[in-house]
């Protein structure tokens, strides 16, 4: 859920809007996000299930807080894509579709967050689920009803919403409650 709502106005939901606006063939798009989803947040899963298993005791504390406190933060800031006329070649709209947010995801903030949560809470499988379903519950409409329906979204209290959560986490590592 968390991930969920710190994806709406991310630069990959834009991406999805783009992508669904260009193709007009919503299966092969969503497919392409979901399978480019699992594979970067099961690399990012990984990582944080490995710093996890590394990092322990008050180091760990911190280090997730301050992970989950520079998600808050950047959660408040708007992505912005450029639009500087590349074409997406003949990969065909799948392919197009994996590449493209497979790539626009790496070092965002979902990919920081599944990073945090599976070092906090190491458990792998379901962190890599739950924030591939985040994703995909924020990317989906966005697909399907396109521009019309992003556009009637009150992006900005759902980003102070994402990152009040996000800041939360961070406070609730720290006093050592949260889980």
């Amino acid at each position: 859920m968390v991930v969920g709502l710190a994806e709406i106005g991310d630069k990959t939901q834009i991406l999805s809007l783009m992508l669904a606006a260009r193709f007009l063939r919503p299966v092969p798009i969503i497919f392409g996000i979901l399978f480019a989803t699992l594979a970067n947040h099961a690399a990012a899963g990984l990582a944080g299930t490995f710093l996890g298993s590394l990092l322990t005791g008050e180091v760990m504390r911190w280090v997730l807080a301050a992970s989950f406190m520079s998600v808050a933060i950047w959660a408040l800031f708007p992505d912005k894509v450029a639009e500087d006329g590349r074409r997406y070649g003949r990969l065909g709209v799948f392919l197009t579709t994996l590449v493209a947010f497979f790539l626009a995801e790496i070092g965002d903030k979902t990919q920081i967050a599944t990073v945090a949560l599976a070092a906090r809470f190491e458990q792998f499988s379901a962190v890599v689920i739950g924030t591939t379903g985040g994703m995909m519950l924020a990317n989906i409409p966005v697909v399907l009803v396109g521009h019309r329906f992003a556009d009637r979204l009150p992006v900005r209290v759902i980003r102070v919403a994402a990152a009040v959560v996000f800041a939360a986490l961070a406070v609730l590592t720290l006093v050592g409650t949260g889980g």
